[in-house]
């Protein structure tokens, strides 16, 4: 269904006519055989930017997580993520499926790890424990309503990391919201990092694809684990070529998309209905109704009035602007929230 106003997630946009052409010029090869130029040539561009030597594009970020977790770990190793984490909540247990290996989900400070947390997570290799490998970090992170990781606590738990022989992975679904939200640089989280995992789909505004980068015969391995997942695509620059022209035209304006969200939540705040609403740091906004007014009622409410958004919990709800959502939108979103909502 084609909804007036989308906020049930960034993933919802549509290609702007810019991109379409880019997609429609693209030059193309078979990929499986690496001969795809417009895939390579976004491959080098996002490992250059974030200092690693090379890259591999997939079709979603759950593939290049779990490639990444599988390339790093073997059976009867462990991963410790966050429990709010997208490795653990919303990849299916693919840690488990494709990679056989235990997890540990630990309760974080809003969907973030610290060094303090990690401390005593290490497992002693005992025959009966599985070997502590692979830590994994969400940036921005979804569940606890966008939040980011200052530039020093990532540092932090690289160091700790590499005390420990652990390998460390990013998750960055949305980088580039907490790249623009922080001010941080790609080259200055880039090398923290043994592998970021790179969406384009999400508040870039391309309609498909993620790019795993690391080193150069770390990738070369990830190729094959993409090609026994069924990721090997053919003349697929048509698609990369959508992610170029993302990076070209779509990462600075994410303030906009940053600054709606806290249209919302100022307007959220206004309400009697709502208990409570996560602080909202960059695109994503999630808060809590009070008892009297179940998810199911508002987001009823908000479809009759041509809005769409997703229950997140069991009395929470969230929104996410992007690329398709103006600000004449979000006016008309504060208004029903503020004048329009019964419960």
């Amino acid at each position: 269904m084609s909804w007036k106003i989308n906020l049930i997630s960034d993933t919802v946009t549509k290609p702007t006519q810019g991109m379409l052409e880019a997609m429609m010029h693209a030059e193309v090869g078979d990929d499986v055989f690496n001969e795809d130029p417009t895939v390579q040539q976004l491959e080098d561009r996002l490992a250059q930017m974030f200092g690693h030597e090379a890259g591999l594009f997939c079709p979603s970020g759950t593939m290049t997580n779990q490639i990444a977790i599988k390339a790093h770990t073997q059976p009867l190793d462990e991963m410790i993520c966050d429990v709010q984490s997208h490795v653990y909540q919303y990849e299916v247990g693919g840690y488990a499926f494709h990679s056989q290996i235990a997890v540990n989900p630990i309760h974080g400070d809003q969907g973030k790890l610290s060094v303090k947390l990690l401390q005593e997570q290490v497992k002693a290799p005992f025959d009966w424990l599985p070997r502590t490998k692979l830590v994994v970090l969400e940036n921005t992170c979804n569940r606890a309503g966008g939040n980011y990781y200052a530039l020093s606590e990532m540092q932090s738990i690289a160091e700790f990391c590499k005390q420990h022989q652990l390998t460390l992975h990013l998750d960055g679904a949305r980088i580039f919201n907490a790249l623009v939200a922080s001010g941080q640089s790609a080259m200055e989280i880039g090398p923290i990092f043994d592998s970021i995992s790179i969406c384009l789909s999400k508040g870039l505004g391309a309609p498909i694809g993620s790019v795993l980068i690391g080193n150069k015969p770390w990738i070369q391995y990830c190729r094959r684990i993409r090609k026994v997942m069924g990721g090997g695509m053919r003349q697929v620059g048509i698609l990369a070529a959508a992610g170029t022209y993302a990076l070209d035209h779509h990462i600075l304006r994410l303030h906009e998309d940053h600054r709606r969200a806290k249209m919302i939540e100022a307007a959220l705040l206004r309400t009697n209905y709502v208990a409570s609403v996560i602080p909202v740091i960059t695109n994503i906004i999630i808060f809590n109704l009070i008892p009297e007014l179940s998810p199911q009622s508002f987001i009823d409410q908000l479809r009759s009035h041509g809005i769409n958004a997703s229950a997140f919990g069991k009395q929470s709800v969230r929104f996410v602007t992007h690329l398709d959502i103006d600000d004449a939108m979000i006016e008309e979103v504060c208004e029903v929230l503020e004048k329009k909502i019964k419960y």
